[in-house]
């Protein structure tokens, strides 16, 4: 069976992404995608594949895969029950190395970082101590925003770069790849940017794929691990923080220009995802200047 195309948004003014997943089981299917993946399994129990290796997952478990190494973790049967109160958590690092910034890799100090990456190709096991130092500094990052999280990005890698804790997971190299879905995906992508602020419905999005309603949400979800609306939803707030700052525009025009259709559903959806209503971002962002 081909993997499937992953793609995790990243949030505003993030160059790669951290996420803490809570779940009755991980739902992702067999995939990929061009990002490095640091995981850490926090609970929970079952199999997982990585390239050509299987083997048995635990709370603990903490691996860095390459660049489009099809994986799957499959959490054991009794968490599938119906009223299984069994949690599947982890948390999940995705990365590029242009999160690292242009040219970075080429100074003679991340040459550890460059070969590390060069490595991945058929994957880690992290082990001993230095699983315990990095579990440890996952933990911190969840808490951390802007430059302390892409400072402790760096430490963790520098700390996995630097260990003998490695055990490579594949035995030869595995290059995930569905040319399909990845055009697919893209194409759904473009269409949302050049069209989400204006009135989007997923019907739309669905004939563009040639795919029925529920497919396509499946497929969606699936891939990016939001529904299509908190999608559309995400990159509406995303441009909105950014008129508030860079724009005199007024909260109502703010609104309207990100593609909202009322002023009460946007305050609730600026409140939920940045903790502060539309006004009070804008104070707060204007007090540091």
């Amino acid at each position: 069976m081909k993997p499937a195309l992953e793609h995790l948004p990243k949030e505003k003014e993030e160059s790669f992404v951290v996420k803490y997943f809570d779940y009755n089981y991980y739902p992702t299917p067999w995939h990929y995608h061009p990002e490095y993946e640091i995981v850490l399994v926090t609970e929970s129990t079952g199999r997982r594949l990585i390239g050509d290796h299987v083997c048995d997952f635990e709370p603990g478990n903490l691996a860095f895969i390459g660049s489009n190494l099809p994986h799957i973790y499959r959490n054991d049967e009794k968490y599938y029950e119906p009223k299984s109160s069994l949690r599947a958590r982890s948390i999940v690092i995705h990365f590029s190395e242009t999160s690292l910034g242009n040219d970075f890799l080429s100074l003679p100090e991340a040459k550890p970082l460059l070969n590390l990456l060069q490595q991945s190709a058929k994957g880690f096991d992290v082990n001993g101590n230095t699983n315990l130092s990095i579990s440890n500094q996952l933990e911190k990052i969840v808490g951390l925003q802007g430059m302390r999280r892409w400072l402790c990005l760096l430490e963790i890698l520098y700390t996995i770069a630097e260990s003998k804790d490695l055990t490579p997971i594949c035995k030869t190299s595995v290059i995930g790849k569905n040319e399909k879905e990845s055009e697919r995906l893209c194409l759904v992508f473009d269409w949302i940017l050049h069209n989400y602020e204006r009135d989007l419905r997923v019907t739309e999005a669905a004939e563009l794929c040639n795919m029925s309603t529920n497919a396509f949400s499946r497929f969606f979800s699936l891939r990016t691990r939001k529904t299509f609306s908190a999608y559309v939803t995400n990159l509406r707030l995303n441009k909105a923080a950014r008129l508030l700052t860079e724009k005199e525009l007024s909260v109502s025009d703010v609104c309207y220009d990100c593609g909202f259709n009322n002023i009460s559903n946007f305050n609730r959806q600026f409140l939920k995802q940045y903790k502060v209503n539309p006004l009070k971002y804008r104070k707060a962002f204007m007090d540091l200047l």
